[in-house]
């Protein structure tokens, strides 16, 4: 029986900056290299007669590196930009107008 910890060691070892960012791939004479939000857990464990082990990860695309002949260029993914502003932009419209009330007071 191998031992689960050097397993999941094993499979940490490709992650990291190899995850985040894609292979460069050339599309009409334009470098394009995607880019990655990623995160990924894993749990081990081991006890009476009981053995087990999990793990689980979230690739979010964030956009692409463009290389063209005037130079590197980074293009966010649009969609993802919405998802993530659209919290931000509610919390930052109740934050003010708490603060515009406490003022008026």
């Amino acid at each position: 029986m191998s031992n689960i910890a050097l397993e999941l060691g094993k499979q940490v070892a490709s992650l990291g900056v190899k995850s985040a960012y894609g292979e460069p791939q050339d599309v009409d004479g334009v470098s394009i290299t995607p880019v990655a939000f990623t995160y990924s857990g894993f749990g081990g464990g081991t006890g009476d007669g009981a053995e087990g082990g999990g793990g689980g990860g979230v690739s979010i695309p964030v956009g692409v590196y463009v290389r063209r002949e005037e130079g590197l260029r980074f293009e966010p993914n649009i969609v993802t930009l919405l998802v993530v502003a659209v919290p931000f932009v509610w919390i930052t419209g109740r934050a003010l107008t708490r603060i515009i009330r406490a003022l008026k007071k």
